[in-house]
């Protein structure tokens, strides 16, 4: 691997990036191992990201890259459209034990993006096969983030993602958000005030029919947007009125799944059941891109009533990727004999404890926290929103440390192998960029 400033970087165009300020100064790196990333430059930047939410196990995990390395040397690349290779099916069946069996069916992606555009078609077809084709309105969240497919974008509620790209997907509507700055600020966990939100479903219903709508999309937390924690009660009360309305209830855990909370899933800390439940990021420990969306059974066994042929018409070249399913049969295993959630649960109260220190620093409005993320909230610049969180992000990269903003909150995010020093040093170093800021 290349571990120089590469000769020219004009023609690698960066998502979800100001490529001209980072082409000027740019932030490379070349290697990672454990809790760290090391730069061109050789400098040690501590990882407070799990590099974009996809890293909980750590970097470089030996067992992964073993498997990983095994798998290339035996079977590079099988397809699995009327075919398949035995990883495909033995990391399903460990998928449903991991689960808990509350699924009955996993279908491969290779991102979030893919697997909640997946999940909206399913839940489409679900409907028109079991004969109620007029549920085509699908609803999701304000300042929800579900990928960058159309589907995703069009139930996701960042304005920035969708007023580029022309029109929408039709048919669509939207929850009001959660997030309460006056009621909720400087929460531990979920926030006390809220609940009533859900509620805002029955308004939808009236307005558009529950016979017209085929399912409510949310994050358990929403992460890209910011860190908005549900208040207490609100994902129970959405599930109760999806089931009174005969809806489908998708949770998007991409972010939330494998450990993010200390649990396996945001369904197992919430206690709530989804009927379609999107995954990607950690189920391979970043190591290769997948996705995968997991379904009740009852779903799948309403397609395998359809005459034979083809079920469902949808599919990737790389569902199910031989060198991603590896990486993740390997994820699973760390995720086991080291005893990641556990790990997780024994710093998780020193994590809280260290985020809520920050309370009372310079342009800090808000500290939230649950699991093992954290949303640092500043106040804005007038006339500027966006840049001082993003000057905050470029100073603690300088100082050795990697965090992620959006809009002016900073979102942390560790791999959960993280122990209390990694923890003193992150936020000793992230204390004094915060009192610096301007």
């Amino acid at each position: 691997m290349n571990e120089t400033k590469p000769a020219s970087m004009n023609a690698f165009w960066m998502p979800f990036t100001n490529n001209r300020d980072f082409k000027a100064n740019p932030r490379l790196m070349v290697s990672a191992e454990g809790m760290y990333y090391r730069d061109v430059d050789g400098n040690q930047v501590l990882d407070g990201t799990a590099g974009l939410w996809c890293v909980p196990c750590g970097h470089a995990q030996p067992k992964i890259v073993s498997a990983v390395r095994e798998m290339i040397g035996q079977l590079d690349f099988a397809p699995t459209f009327q075919m398949g290779h035995p990883a495909a099916f033995d990391l399903a069946e460990k998928l449903m034990d991991y689960t808990n069996h509350r699924f009955g069916q996993v279908f491969y992606t290779n991102s979030g993006s893919e697997a909640v555009d997946t999940a909206l078609k399913m839940a489409l077809a679900y409907h028109k096969a079991r004969g109620e084709g007029s549920r085509t309105r699908l609803i999701g969240r304000e300042r929800g983030y579900h990928g960058v497919g159309f589907g995703g974008m069009s139930v996701g509620g960042i304005g920035g993602n969708r007023k580029s790209f022309g029109p929408m997907l039709g048919g669509v509507d939207h929850l009001p958000h959660t997030h309460n700055l006056e009621k909720n600020a400087f929460t531990r966990g979920e926030p006390e005030h809220g609940m009533n939100l859900a509620d805002e479903l029955e308004r939808i219903v009236a307005l558009h029919d529950a016979s017209t709508i085929a399912a409510v999309i949310v994050e358990p937390v929403a992460g890209s947007t910011g860190v908005l924690i549900p208040p207490k009660g609100y994902l129970k009360r959405l599930r109760e009125l999806c089931t009174k309305h005969g809806i489908l209830l998708i949770f998007d855990e991409v972010i939330t799944g494998f450990g993010r909370l200390t649990t396996p899933f945001g369904c197992d800390y919430f206690d709530v059941e989804p009927d379609i439940m999107t995954t990607a990021k950690g189920l391979t420990n970043g190591v290769v891109p997948m996705g995968a969306v997991f379904t009740k059974q009852f779903i799948y066994d309403t397609f395998m009533e359809a005459p034979p042929g083809i079920e469902l018409f949808h599919g990737y070249t790389y569902s199910g990727h031989p060198l991603a399913c590896a990486a993740a049969l390997a994820t699973l295993e760390v995720f086991e004999d080291q005893k990641i959630l556990e790990h997780a649960k024994s710093v998780q109260s020193y994590w809280e404890d260290a985020i809520h220190s920050l309370k009372g620093l310079p342009h800090v409005i808000d500290l939230r926290s649950i699991g093992m993320i954290a949303g640092i909230e500043l106040e804005s610049i007038p006339g500027k929103p966006g840049a001082r969180a993003f000057s905050a992000f470029k100073q603690a990269f300088a100082d050795g440390v990697l965090i992620r903003t959006t809009g002016d909150i900073i979102a942390l995010s560790p791999p959960l192998v993280l122990e209390k020093k990694h923890i003193d040093e992150l936020f000793g170093k992230l204390t004094t960029v915060l009192k610096n800021l301007d």
